[in-house]
């Protein structure tokens, strides 16, 4: 499934046989201790290479863990490797790059979802429990929704992005994928918390993520907007009669579920790929003007056009996007706990239907993930179902900044009436043997 860059298998051994020493002294060092994890490969590591995807970063080592990296490892974790992403989490799947892209373990003729694209596929395939993606305009949840896991973007400042490479500083976000949601909700409050030297850290203190788990949902508020893709073309049935069969259940089981009307998602869209494309510009500028021929063929379409963008086009993008924030707010939050809405349009499409040149045909990449990282709200991507062609389904579940644990809670009643955990993909390492055994 070319889920991993680079496997490490000696630090991997190191970090497991101390685990054993620790935890057999009765030292225990939270929820990550012993429990095999992976990073998408633009996390710096410290004496690890760290590659970006891409030729212009292929033996780059960095002298230093990312905070994520520190954070995991002080936890006892066991770092397994590095994981294929896009180049530098925008340009794929590409061919040309220096690894392969990452396929989808339910189907290996077809996408994985976006650019945490090797951490969906190692989680579902049960390479490893828990990855750490990061998530500009869906990063997380897209390979979440398309291999059917769980996936859930924190809110903004809630997870340190230092020592990641960046792609938008006003849009990128750092989280897990798990197979269920105790594990990304475990994971998450391991790589939380406030970090000085992050400029977009913020300060607080990081709640029990795992508190509402188990819960329920009776008498909790959820808002239910088709809007954004009811009368889209791209959109599956499979996708909406999965979420709505979801959202009968929960309010069978107490929730008051109620529809709302939302700004509309082109302008969401608008807003955030102006933001994203002219602050990745800013990233590569240098690279682009000295050293083009270095970059996919993707990822230099995508950025190269904003040197077209101005001051004033960034500063609009800005303003809109308090302007969005504000106007979901009063739409949903203050009324409701959470918004469900969809993730992905319609299951993964095949890899081999991307064209040469992007943009490529919109039902391959129809996501409609960033407006949560335009608002910063969090934002839960977990499966619905399996389509008739026997690819994930799935659904999202937003927040209130730094509710988190409602999120969750949700999320975790979800998870129980769909009963996703009890299936893997036919290529796992944990699918049920002839035996029905894993």
């Amino acid at each position: 499934m070319h889920a991993f860059v680079t496997i490490t298998a000696e630090r991997a051994l190191r970090d497991a046989a101390r685990a054993d020493r620790e935890l057999a002294a009765g030292l225990d060092r939270g929820p990550m201790h012993g429990i095999p994890y992976a990073l998408k490969d633009i996390f710096d590591t410290r004496g690890i290479r760290t590659t970006s995807h891409s030729w212009l970063m292929a033996d780059h080592v960095p002298q230093e863990d990312a905070e994520a990296e520190a954070r995991l490892a002080a936890g006892g974790g066991v770092l397994v490797g590095k994981l294929a992403t896009h180049e530098f989490a925008l340009g794929g799947p590409s061919p040309e790059l220096p690894f392969p892209p990452a396929r989808n373990p339910w189907n290996t003729d077809h996408f994985t979802g976006a650019s945490s694209s090797g951490a969906g596929a190692a989680v579902a395939a049960g390479l490893v429990r828990v990855a750490i993606g990061s998530d500009t305009s869906g990063s997380v949840r897209g390979p979440a929704c398309h291999c059917g896991t769980v996936g859930l973007k924190p809110t903004y400042g809630l997870v340190s992005r230092r020592g990641a490479f960046p792609l938008s500083y006003a849009l990128d976000h750092i989280g897990p994928l798990g197979w269920t949601v105790a594990d990304t909700a475990l994971a998450t409050q391991v790589i939380a918390g406030y970090d000085p030297l992050d400029p977009g850290s913020v300060r607080r203190e990081v709640p029990d993520l795992t508190a509402g788990l188990g819960l329920g949902v009776e008498g909790l508020r959820i808002a239910y907007s088709p809007c954004w893709f009811r009368d889209d073309a791209a959109t599956s049935p499979e996708v909406t009669a999965a979420i709505e069969r979801v959202l009968g259940e929960l309010a069978a089981r107490g929730a008051e579920v109620g529809e709302v009307e939302l700004p509309p998602y082109r302008l969401f869209n608008a807003c955030g790929r102006v933001i994203m494309a002219a602050e990745a510009y800013a990233v590569h500028e240098t690279d682009l003007r000295t050293r083009p021929e270095k970059y996919g063929r993707y990822t230099y379409q995508r950025i190269a056009p904003a040197v077209g963008l101005s001051a004033a086009d960034l500063v609009q993008a800005h303003r809109m996007r308090q302007e969005l924030a504000r106007a979901l707010h009063r739409a949903v939050f203050e009324r409701y706990d959470v918004l469900v809405t969809a993730t992905g349009l319609a299951p993964a499409p095949r890899l081999d239907a991307f064209p040469t040149d992007w943009p490529p045909p919109r039902e391959l990449t129809a996501m409609q993930t960033i407006p949560f990282n335009v608002t910063g709200h969090p934002a839960l991507a977990l499966p619905t179902g399996l389509s008739a062609s026997g690819l994930p389904l799935g659904m999202q579940i937003a927040g209130r900044p730094f509710d988190e644990p409602t999120v969750l809670r949700v999320g975790a009643a979800v998870e129980a009436i769909t009963t996703h955990p009890t299936r893997r993909p036919p290529t796992s390492a944990t699918a049920p043997g002839p035996d029905g055994r894993g």
